[in-house]
């Protein structure tokens, strides 16, 4: 069985400027178990949209998403997400932001701080345990959102253009921040993004969504070794599957063009 199945979801929103809109339009894949995912597709296509339904954020307008075979009506602890933007508590530091799901679950302080040394090591930010996020870089904060979404043990990690605000290098780290992470814990990931390079480098299969109402146009099996050295994006595997992927989306990115 699949761990998370998405059947024949559709959703419309109503709008002041343009009446009825159809963000997507019955969209159906499987996520298996551990698998790394990546949803990539032009601007305004609905991923971000299609990713709240799966976290339980937003109720599609049609069809169902589930979750080891059951339904999914609202958020649940057995889903992370991560946004774009870093979403800490400013009041506290990467410990307790790391820490705070922890807590709220009730697991004694040892076991907490058990938890938040292993992350901390894992995203290399021992050093600032003790730090407030406003002395922080973008990239540190992402690494501490990151953090505290794998700290709260979900079952599936949904990230929404987590690295869309940073600078193309500190983008390229976290990137690989991220594979060290998901290959010591191998959650199943659904990660959502524009960028084409970093959907192949991260990803098992990329789902290419076509402009709104989007919908599943291709998908793109990346058949490229693991662990994954920043070297791979060079390699004449990784720059035919990044051909693939451009072209789709040029096709997609012009008819959203077109529509205006």
């Amino acid at each position: 069985m699949a761990k998370l199945e998405i059947d024949g979801v559709t959703k419309s929103f109503n709008t002041a400027r343009a009446g009825r809109v159809e963000a997507l339009s019955t969209v159906s894949f499987t996520v298996g178990e551990g698998e790394f995912i990546t949803l990539l597709g032009p601007s305004g296509c609905g991923k971000s949209t299609l990713l709240r339904i799966i976290a339980g954020l937003e109720e599609p307008s049609s069809g169902e998403v589930r979750l080891d075979g059951r339904p999914i009506t609202g958020p649940g602890p057995e889903r992370g997400m991560v946004f774009q933007s870093y979403t800490l508590f400013p009041w506290l530091t990467v410990r307790q932001n790391i820490e705070f799901g922890l807590e709220l679950k009730g697991l004694p302080r040892s076991e907490r701080r058990a938890v938040a040394d292993r992350y901390l090591n894992l995203i290399g930010l021992s050093a600032f345990e003790n730090a407030l996020p406003k002395n922080l870089s973008g990239g540190m904060k992402q690494r501490v959102a990151i953090a505290r979404a794998l700290a709260n043990d979900p079952e599936v990690l949904l990230m929404d253009e987590p690295f869309g605000a940073l600078d193309a290098q500190t983008r390229a780290v976290m990137q690989e921040v991220l594979l060290g992470a998901w290959e010591e814990s191998r959650k199943t990931i659904l990660f959502v993004t524009h960028d084409v390079e970093e959907a192949i480098f991260l990803a098992d299969r990329v789902l290419v969504m076509t402009a709104r109402p989007g919908k599943i146009k291709a998908v793109i099996e990346v058949r490229l070794p693991r662990p994954r050295p920043f070297s791979l994006k060079t390699a004449p595997e990784f720059l035919r599957l990044k051909e693939e992927a451009l072209a789709l989306i040029r096709e997609e990115t012009l008819k959203a063009v077109q529509m205006g």
